[in-house]
């Protein structure tokens, strides 16, 4: 069996982490990962993901048995990677949905906020409790919390080891809201909204939040102005203009 499914609900992919009891990362779950972000990479016709955890865990966390025995060179190196995955995520075109249904600790919250979009369910737990263990999170943790949730907090949350339920967490920006009721059906919701806009201003939205997040204002705005009017020279920005004008659905091809 697949320790990461992936399955396609139209331009819509859903990708499920599951390796039980508490899909924990490990070597193979993080290999499998790539697998299916290269996969979505290459196919043109997935315009959003939501990612989540099988049963009533998002992820846990990494796997502390296969990871006692480490030396430091392995343990430098097992970040690398965990950290060379969730960049790959973090890259895609699509944008991603992190559909968080329990426990998201360690590198399970660093997956989390690998993702563009947090939705945190009622029972969602996020935390970077590594600490705890005698180590500091490894797969992005004290870099993408900060960026995220800002020094303060993610001083508080990586040197206390404190875990936040869904309301904090929204309260804090590290998840974007909360879902009362099915929150994959929620993130696959949101999704469907997502594939049903202009491809293309997705992927450039997408990119000019996040390549210009660090920058000073006026950096900022030049990147805007540029994508801004690279879409004027798409067969997309001709299609959603003339569907408003005509009031009618937009037909958008990704071109």
């Amino acid at each position: 069996m697949p320790l990461v499914r992936l399955d396609l609900h139209d331009t819509v992919a859903l990708v499920t982490i599951d390796r039980p009891k508490v899909n924990a990362l490990n070597l193979a779950v993080l290999q499998e990962l790539d697998a299916v972000i290269s996969e979505i990479a290459a196919n043109e016709a997935i315009r959003a993901v939501v990612l989540t955890g099988a049963g009533r865990f998002f992820v846990a966390g990494a796997d502390i048995a296969a990871m006692k025995e480490f030396t430091a060179i392995e343990a430098e190196t097992f970040a690398g990677m965990g950290q060379e995955v969730l960049n790959r995520l973090a890259g895609l075109a699509a944008p991603v949905i992190a559909a968080v249904n329990g426990m998201a600790l360690g590198g399970g919250c660093e997956l989390a906020m690998a993702c563009d979009i947090v939705l945190a369910g009622e029972k969602a737990v996020f935390g970077q409790p590594e600490v705890k263990l005698g180590v500091i999170p490894g797969f992005g943790g004290t870099q993408r919390l900060v960026r995220r949730v800002g020094v303060t907090k993610a001083l508080d949350l990586c040197l206390t080891g404190r875990t936040v339920g869904a309301d904090e967490a929204v309260a804090m920006g590290l998840a974007a809201r909360k879902v009362e009721g099915d929150v994959v059906e929620a993130a696959m919701q949101a999704a469907r909204e997502i594939a049903g806009m202009g491809p293309v201003a997705i992927r450039l939205c997408k990119r000019a939040i996040h390549e210009n997040a660090d920058a000073d204002l006026a950096t900022g705005l030049a990147a805007e102005r540029t994508l801004f009017g690279l879409c004027f020279a798409t067969a997309d920005q001709t299609e959603g203009m003339a569907a408003f004008l005509e009031k009618r659905a937009a037909d958008f091809t990704g071109r």
